[in-house]
């Protein structure tokens, strides 16, 4: 079988076509397929840790967000101690109740100044110093041992006792103390 010229020439040209269908199929279809998904998978190994972490803060949300209602119950629990009005007015006859039930006389209380509380926010810390005069060690240190449980947003900070020259049984004693407030 002879090929004419014509023939040959259109077999040539259908060669050549197809050979540059198969290049433009290859390396601009196919190749920008490989780049693009080349691509995408760097964006991918990208977001992976960026995912992790998003998850992870997802996480610590629903978990804060799980203590919120015990946080809150706590809150209101702490609202629901302090009594209402001025520091002012009801924390030093509360300790001079409270010394006296102890069998403590003589208490002077005494508002030294006020803090900000940054980790309670719309709450305040007032720092008292309360004053007993001639009191026997034992009856001090029983009514002590109580005051923080007995008032519980109350925190004793120092205790200074003096030896009494006149009675060796009785001391005078200052405490400073912090108390929560609204």
């Amino acid at each position: 079988m002879k090929f004419t010229k014509e023939e040959i020439q259109k077999i040539v040209l259908l060669a050549i076509l197809l050979l540059a269908f198969l290049y433009v199929y290859f390396d601009v279809m196919i190749g920008g397929i490989t780049a693009n998904e080349t691509k995408k998978n760097g964006v991918i190994a990208d977001l992976t840790p960026k995912i992790a972490e998003a998850r992870k803060q997802i996480k610590r949300t629903q978990d804060i967000e799980g203590q919120a209602a015990t946080v809150n119950e706590t809150l209101d629990e702490v609202k629901g101690m302090i009594p209402e009005g001025a520091p002012i007015a009801w924390f030093p006859p509360k300790i001079s109740e409270y010394f006296k039930r102890q069998g403590i006389e003589k208490v002077t209380t005494v508002l030294n100044g006020e803090l900000g509380d940054a980790e309670l926010e719309g709450f305040r810390k007032l720092t008292w110093t309360i004053m007993v005069p001639k009191v026997a060690f034992n009856k001090l240190g029983i009514a002590l041992a109580g005051l923080e449980n007995e008032v519980p947003l109350l925190e004793v900070i120092r205790v200074e006792i003096q030896a009494n020259r006149e009675d060796a049984l009785k001391q005078t004693v200052q405490l400073s103390v912090v108390t929560i407030v609204k």
